[in-house]
């Protein structure tokens, strides 16, 4: 893994990870903003140069980064380069673009989980299909539609990279995730979406 999404609220904790992160790497760290397309584009300049020793770009608070530029930094995790890592960081990984979010490793600061937050999570996956639909039966509005649908995607990633044993089926379950997130964006019929949802999840 070339690239990793470390989460958290303390400025301090983060900054700490990062360098742990770099330590095990063996790479030195070079910070660098991504707020704005400019910023994406001067560091695809620095890319084009021959980085010869191992680099982590460090890239703090990449959730108020703009789409545009976000889009335009996708390509450098699609098409990784010999010698040089990504670190980003963001209060959680639901703030952060999905498509940004499945190319990263997510590191969770310790000390910063909320309590109970994946936790229910993590039950429902383990629910008949019963239990599911009366589940987000009480989810009644798209933006609580929303935030489920991201927190669920976060409980995934995190399964997928803490080494679970069944992949295949966090796969599907993460592809399936990221479609109704999508669909709920576009103003898709929240009770039709969740419920195609958790009739999908194996």
């Amino acid at each position: 893994m070339h690239a990793f999404l470390i989460t958290g609220n303390s400025t301090e904790y983060l900054a700490q990870s990062t360098e742990k992160l770099a330590k095990r790497l063996k790479a030195k760290i070079l910070e660098y903003p991504l707020a704005k397309i400019e910023d994406v584009r001067n560091l695809n300049s620095l890319l084009r140069l021959s980085i010869d020793e191992p680099t982590i770009i460090v890239s703090y608070n990449i959730h108020e980064a703009t789409e545009e530029a976000l889009n335009a930094f996708l390509k450098n995790l699609e098409e990784p380069q010999e010698n040089v890592y990504f670190a980003l960081t963001a209060p959680t990984a639901r703030k952060v673009l999905p498509t940004i979010v499945s190319r990263c490793q997510l590191i969770r600061v310790k000390g910063e989980r909320v309590k109970g937050e994946s936790n229910e999570i993590e039950k429902l996956l383990g629910m008949t299909v019963g239990k599911k639909l009366a589940f987000i039966d009480k989810i009644k509005d798209r933006g609580m539609a929303t935030k489920f649908t991201e927190e669920l995607i976060e409980t995934l990633h995190n399964l997928v990279h803490s080494g679970h044993d069944n992949y295949a089926s966090l796969a599907k379950n993460l592809e399936a995730s990221t479609a109704t997130l999508n669909n709920l964006k576009a103003n898709g019929n929240v009770s039709l979406q969740l419920t195609n949802l958790v009739i999908r999840l194996v």
